[in-house]
């Protein structure tokens, strides 16, 4: 009888290196033709992570919760200090005010009929502006609640996912961001995975009505706020893990230059402080799978099948909150390895207030008490 005993662990070996490889190229052709994976201007998305010179990274530690239960994915905050109340715009369509001055006190206060995310105050006309992913831009009167459809469209495209936005204390002009004309909120991770630039920056006129776009071709345009002197926007591209100006006034008008790039995670809301500093939420940390992804189509289009039969490992972690000066200098960031699908970081006093659109409240840490450190 013949001696094999040499030839078993090459075939071992042989299936260990074939069977991988054949499984993945079936995979891949699994998934449907019409989803297609582009490839990423990697020059752009890649190099030396900024870092910030102070970091909590166990902010979970200190937190609390505010509103559990009664805030369902509560995205955006927006802060009325007058009322010492939040307003927050929830996945079941409430738009609720958060009392947060003494003890909390959630009221539901307006449906959307949609999925409000980006909110803010329109101190200029004494009402509530809101992105609604479903409805469009809409406007709030803060007397009788009263919802009005503002704009859905642009250029003749509807929006599909309509994000952040911001509104200038000087004329009332609202700046906001389209994420994707292709994809609807519930279908976001399809818009990441294909890697087009889908996303727009816009702006409406309420004594005009006219909406115009700014800006086409971004990556997942999201949060999006004034500077202090309202001469330019600085907006987030999620899926590029940048921030880059917009300049409204003065010789740049028109142009865009880069804000802060190479973040430690994907930006989502934007928001300034009032104090010299914008905060971003952080969806999640830059993690070594999701960078693989970024890199190579083909993986990302494997991830594709994954999502669409529902087992896709978890690769998100380390949200949290990014604190930026006005030259775009990262100053600290707040996160924690069980954080994720953080979308907003709002500073009141002491305390920085997290949105997210994965949890049944609004996470509170006391800045004070556990600070960011060298």
């Amino acid at each position: 009888m013949a001696d094999n005993s040499h030839g078993w662990p090459r075939l071992v070996i042989i299936f260990l290196i074939v069977f991988p490889v054949g499984l993945g190229v079936v995979l891949y052709r699994l998934v449907e033709s019409s989803f297609e994976a582009a490839a990423l201007p990697i020059h752009e998305l890649f190099g030396p992570t900024a870092t910030a010179a102070a970091r909590n990274g166990q902010a979970l530690g200190g937190s609390e919760r505010v509103g559990e239960g009664d805030v369902l994915a509560p995205e955006d905050l927006a802060y009325d200090w007058k009322a010492g109340v939040i307003y927050t715009g929830c996945e079941d369509g409430w738009v609720s005010r958060v009392r947060v001055n003494e003890s909390v006190v959630v009221e539901k206060w307006v449906n959307t009929g949609g999925r409000p995310l980006g909110i803010v105050l329109d101190h200029f006309n004494n009402q509530l502006l809101v992105a609604d992913a479903e409805k469009g831009l809409l406007s709030i009167s803060k007397e009788e609640g009263v919802v009005k459809v503002l704009t859905e469209e642009a250029e003749g495209v509807k929006f599909m996912l309509t994000d952040g936005l911001d509104v200038s204390h000087e004329d009332g002009m609202i700046y906001f961001t389209d994420a994707s004309h292709k994809y609807k909120f519930n279908d976001f991770i399809w818009d990441i995975l294909e890697g087009n630039p889908n996303g727009r920056l816009l702006s409406y006129n309420p004594l005009t009505n006219q909406t115009k776009v700014l800006l086409h071709d971004l990556y997942f345009a999201n949060g999006v706020t004034l500077s202090p002197d309202q001469t330019c926007l600085i907006f987030c591209e999620t899926l590029m893990k940048r921030c880059r100006k917009y300049h409204l006034k003065g010789e740049k008008k028109g142009s865009v230059e880069p804000f802060i790039a190479y973040l430690p995670g994907f930006p989502d809301n934007i928001r300034y402080d009032g104090e010299g500093l914008y905060w971003i939420g952080l969806s999640s940390g830059a993690s070594q799978s999701w960078n693989l992804a970024l890199r190579y189509p083909f993986i990302r289009k494997l991830v594709a099948l994954l999502e669409r039969y529902n087992c896709r490992p978890k690769m998100e972690k380390n949200g949290g909150a990014l604190a930026v000066d006005l030259e775009g200098r990262l100053i600290s960031h707040y996160y924690d390895p069980g954080l994720s699908l953080i979308s907003t970081g709002l500073k009141i006093g002491n305390h920085l207030y997290l949105g997210s659109i994965g949890y049944p409240y609004i996470i509170k840490l006391n800045l004070l008490n556990h600070p960011a450190q060298p």
